[in-house]
């Protein structure tokens, strides 16, 4: 690790650190932003007004504003990092104190004018909250049913209608509005519009704020719009670019939810394992250690899968919608498979419901308030579905394995430029770094797995790289024989299961990728028994039947996840200490202490 990379890393855990030290012990039942005052509040509808506060202390906000605008936002995959010692607490917290303001304001970073940007930023770095009011989208919930309409008129715009389920209409100091301003369902239907000053304007009614099943704290409430007028200048970028600016955004939004996503996991996990390594009838060869060694090997990849796309955004943002919409499509039903799993474990560890289980139990209904279901499936469907055909026959086997800078989790890169990322075209990088794997495997170099993990395990994972290269190349001529451009053929149910197959084979591209590059620092990580694990699970769920992995794989794995529980590092590819303890001005991993 050279002395940049060195630096920024340091910095970067500061910042985590920061947010951890802000937040205090979540385990702590004393802590008024812990895991019993946030369940208590979620239970009676309440914002964690305390956990606000406290990110408010460290200028939290500031997180989701870019550097070029006195922000910290700079790469897409350390904001998802400092994220998630939020989520790690409360799904409903991390959604509602900042990350929706991000998705309202990432518009305006990337088309609004020198003034809208900088207003914005303002209100956003002072601890302001910004709400999106998104257009209509078939299969969505309440968030994103009804429609607002601007008309052109001699001052500007004229907005009507009434929109449901806005998150934080209530306090926002700002709403950035998809409104309709054309006919038709083209491209240039909708344009956005940045609505300031929004409090006693003439024509805007907050309507009353309605409960919620999940993300119960977070503040839901319409907004009505009658005869509303809009000054010309509101407008971001170009009348009729709101399609376009929702497709670019979306691309942030997608991957750093399901990045995010992984730290609330990371709290069920750690629970299940304490709850079995402190059991004195659980045998380490058992069923329990086993469900715990392939949810943490889960996790792994879909962190691999879902930092490579962040980081992709940066790298090709003409390609970064595809990798985008696959760890949208992917990790959440992952993720979600495995805390049902992980439920059979805390199930019948005796935990009362308003600890370990009752986190899981809040977590299972705020994934679909959060956007985290049917919708967000279907709208990431229809990103892949049309390119499919088109990837298979020009990117699948032509596109060259991606630069090491992709997998180099710790190394800097140039700030993100929303603007610069395109919404359709593009190659598919994760499937060429599931070639690229598959040759370095094949010649010998396979990176870290010559000197880690056993014979053994080494053989299952070239078996498993085969496995899945075989499946790409049947995907490809299933693809290549359907008709280019059949709308009919693309609906249906086969293109689904395609679809399906194909977000696990970008996925199992991830973690090899990732794996291939590794140096060895972290022995753990080197060692391909988690890999092993990942990939014969996601190979099952191809319905591709894999040998069992070599027996030493669960326990080492399983060894791991105790060893990180008891010394208190986060269940990632960083694996650093949630308290910042193992971290000094380097940026080194130290011994963590003991939890």
């Amino acid at each position: 690790m050279n002395a940049a990379t060195t630096q920024a890393e340091a910095a970067v855990r500061r910042r985590i650190t920061q947010v951890e030290r802000a937040l205090q012990d979540p385990d702590d039942p004393a802590n008024p932003a812990g895991f019993a005052a946030l369940l208590s509040a979620d239970e009676h509808f309440a914002w964690p007004a305390e956990a606000e506060r406290r990110l408010d202390a460290i200028g939290f906000g500031a997180e989701f504003v870019p550097v070029a605008l006195g922000g910290r936002l700079a790469r897409a995959d350390v904001l998802a990092r400092v994220l998630r010692p939020v989520f790690r607490r409360d799904v409903a917290l991390g959604f509602g104190y900042g990350i929706t303001s991000l998705f309202a304001a990432s518009a305006v970073w990337a088309a609004g004018s020198q003034g809208q940007r900088t207003r914005l930023a303002e209100l956003m770095r002072g601890g302001g909250r910004t709400a999106v009011v998104h257009h209509r989208l078939a299969h969505g919930n309440t968030m994103w049913q009804g429609e607002l309409t601007a008309r052109r008129d001699t001052h500007g715009f004229t907005l009507e209608g009434r929109k449901e389920d806005v998150v934080n209409a209530e306090r926002a100091g700002a709403f950035v509005v998809y409104a309709r301003t054309g006919e038709g369902r083209g491209a240039a239907s909708h344009s956005v519009l940045l609505l300031e000053d929004v409090e006693a304007q003439p024509g805007l009614r907050v309507l009353p704020r309605r409960l919620s099943t999940g993300m119960r704290g977070c503040r839901f409430a319409g907004l009505e719009f009658t005869d509303h007028p809009v000054p010309a200048d509101a407008l971001v970028g170009e009348r009729g670019e709101g399609m376009r600016l929702a497709l670019r955004t979306f691309q942030l939004n997608r991957s750093l939810v399901s990045s995010v996503l992984l730290g609330a996991a990371d709290t069920v996990l750690r629970a299940a394992v304490r709850t079995v390594a402190t059991d004195r009838k659980s045998r380490p060869g058992g069923r329990q250690p086993a469900v715990l060694a392939s949810v943490f090997a889960d996790l792994l990849l879909c962190d691999t899968m879902a930092t490579a796309v962040l980081r992709s955004l940066h790298l090709f943002p003409d390609s970064g919608h595809l990798g985008a919409a696959a760890v949208k499509y992917l990790v959440p039903d992952l993720v979600r498979e495995d805390l049902e799993e992980l439920g059979t474990v805390l199930g019948t560890s005796g935990h009362r419901r308003d600890s370990a289980q009752g986190f899981l139990s809040k977590l299972l209904r705020d994934l679909p308030a959060a956007g985290l279901g049917h919708m967000g499936t279907a709208a990431c469907q229809a990103v892949l579905i049309p390119q499919l055909p088109l990837l298979a026959r020009t990117s699948w086997g032509e596109t060259p394995d991606p630069p090491d800078l992709l997998f180099a989790v710790q190394e800097p890169l140039a700030p993100l430029a929303l603007e610069s990322l395109a919404v359709a075209g593009g190659e598919d990088h994760l499937v060429a770094a599931l070639l690229g794997a598959a040759h370095r495997l094949r010649d010998g170099d396979g990176g870290a797995s010559t000197d880690h993990g056993d014979g053994a395990t080494r053989a299952a994972l070239r078996t498993a790289v085969e496995a899945f290269a075989a499946e790409l190349a049947q995907l490809r001529a299933r693809l290549c024989e359907a008709p280019p451009h059949d709308r009919t053929f693309m609906a249906s149910a086969r293109w689904a299961a395609l679809t399906d197959r194909y977000v696990l084979v970008a996925a199992a591209g991830a973690a090899l990728g990732h794996w291939v590059r590794l140096d060895g620092t972290d022995p753990f990580l080197a060692d391909p028994a988690w890999l092993v694990l990942a990939l014969t699970r996601l190979a099952g769920r191809l319905g591709i039947r894999l040998p069992d992995p070599p027996p030493g794989c669960v326990e080492r794995v399983y060894g791991e996840a105790v060893a990180r529980l008891r010394t208190g590092r986060a269940y990632d590819v960083h694996g650093v200490a949630l308290d910042g303890s193992d971290a000094g001005a380097d940026g080194h991993r130290r011994p963590g202490r003991a939890a």
